[in-house]
């Protein structure tokens, strides 16, 4: 009877060992099992805030569902934002989320303030340099104004988007509206915003690049 009482109590006690150990194992491994998820970072304007329609339609929140749980996609995009506002916000995005990757759609507001295009240039150069230190990769989702503002002006726009995709070796679309600008059907009453029936055509767009050249 003793014998059979001693071995109940050396089970017990090995019982309570292993499920500390398991206790502990948990805490370590949850950190590890949480950083292995993918982050994203959105870094735009009105085209990727869902401006107009319901959040939960717009192409960031369909990136979301689409991915799943392989990734998390922060959306840092605030309607009417600038080139000089999104780079005075990213450091602390930048620490505060530590993204893998960052799609960054800034620019259009930009064109449609006349800003000196070197002026937007010099702005994204900065971004893309702080975002590289942090060893993100980057997406540059570029963008078209009307032609009203001019030839000169628009053509220097438009490039500026490229040749810092050549310069930084940067996964690019030159114009991420592309599929839906030319059909009023897909935009919204001021003809500038896509609609919520747009957004799954712009993200099949994006996430062609992505999935291709970044995940």
């Amino acid at each position: 009877m003793k014998n059979r009482t001693n071995t109940m109590g050396y089970t017990h006690t090995l019982f309570k060992k292993a499920l500390s150990f398991m206790v502990v194992l948990s805490f370590i491994l949850a950190p590890m099992i949480a950083s292995a998820k993918q982050k994203i970072l959105v870094w735009g304007d009105s085209l990727s805030a869902a401006y107009g329609i319901p959040v939960e339609k717009g192409w960031v929140s369909l990136m979301q569902d689409k991915l799943g749980e392989q990734v998390e996609i922060v959306n840092g995009s605030i309607s009417g934002e600038t080139t000089q506002g999104g780079l005075t916000r990213l450091p602390k995005a930048l620490i505060q989320h530590k993204p893998d990757f960052v799609i960054l759609e800034l620019g259009a507001n930009d064109g449609l303030r006349g800003i000196p295009p070197s002026v937007t240039k010099s702005n994204l150069k900065k971004m893309i340099e702080l975002t590289q230190q942090t060893q993100a990769k980057i997406m540059l989702l570029g963008m078209k104004i009307p032609p009203n503002y001019g030839m000169a002006y628009t053509e220097q726009f438009e490039e500026q988007f490229s040749q810092l995709a050549k310069d930084y070796k940067l996964s690019f679309i030159p114009f991420f509206l592309e599929d839906v600008a030319q059909d009023l059907a897909l935009l919204q009453e001021d003809e500038l915003h896509p609609t919520a029936e747009a957004q799954p055509i712009i993200l099949e767009k994006v996430l062609t690049i992505f999935k291709s050249e970044l995940l």
